[in-house]
């Protein structure tokens, strides 16, 4: 709730629409020293007036209420990505967070590793890209070669596991959506 300035929003759809501030204040019948007050955030409007607002502005009235997003909290500097290691394999976090529907992810997989010793499900669902190497893809009871290249989707609540029992590391590009580890 810390990025949410209702004040900066009113002015920004005010502007949008080509109006001054007495125009608004005219047009919702409030004050223009109200409004003033409002979008220099000196002042909380009551849910009546963000109404008349929203209706005068033809906006919806939550659009006040919804967080701004940061957009320089969306890059990933390939030098600040956050990496876990999970049993053998490393991880390197493309998306700023797990916060969220899709996460997407750089798993290396040395050489002569594999991913568990059972084959193992999430609720989410997984795309994959093989950017180096060949691994075996276990997908229930199949298994399958994948090589630079190569994707596999894999539903959410499939049984299946990583392998690499070749001589050069594999890297791998996913996505899951939810982001589960």
């Amino acid at each position: 709730m810390e990025n949410i300035d209702i004040g900066k929003k009113v002015e920004k759809y005010r502007k949008a629409k080509g109006l001054s501030s007495r125009e608004l204040a005219k047009l919702a019948e409030i004050t223009p020293s109200m409004l003033s007050q409002i979008e220099r955030g000196l002042a909380n409007p009551s849910i009546q007036t963000l109404k008349i607002l929203a209706k005068t502005l033809n906006v919806p009235t939550f659009s006040f209420l919804l967080e701004e997003t940061i957009t320089e909290d969306l890059i990933v500097r390939s030098s600040k990505r956050k990496k876990m290691i999970i049993d053998n394999l490393s991880y390197e976090l493309l998306s700023p967070n797990f916060t969220g529907n899709l996460a997407t992810a750089i798993m290396k997989v040395p050489s002569n590793t594999s991913s568990s010793e059972n084959l193992l499900e999430h609720r989410g669902e997984e795309v994959a890209f093989i950017l180096e190497g060949k691994i075996k893809v276990y997908l229930g009871e199949e298994e399958y070669l994948l090589e630079a290249g190569d994707s596999v989707k894999i539903p959410a609540n499939l049984k299946h596991k990583w392998e690499n029992n070749f001589s050069e590391n594999a890297v791998v590009l996913f996505s899951v959506t939810p982001p589960v580890f």
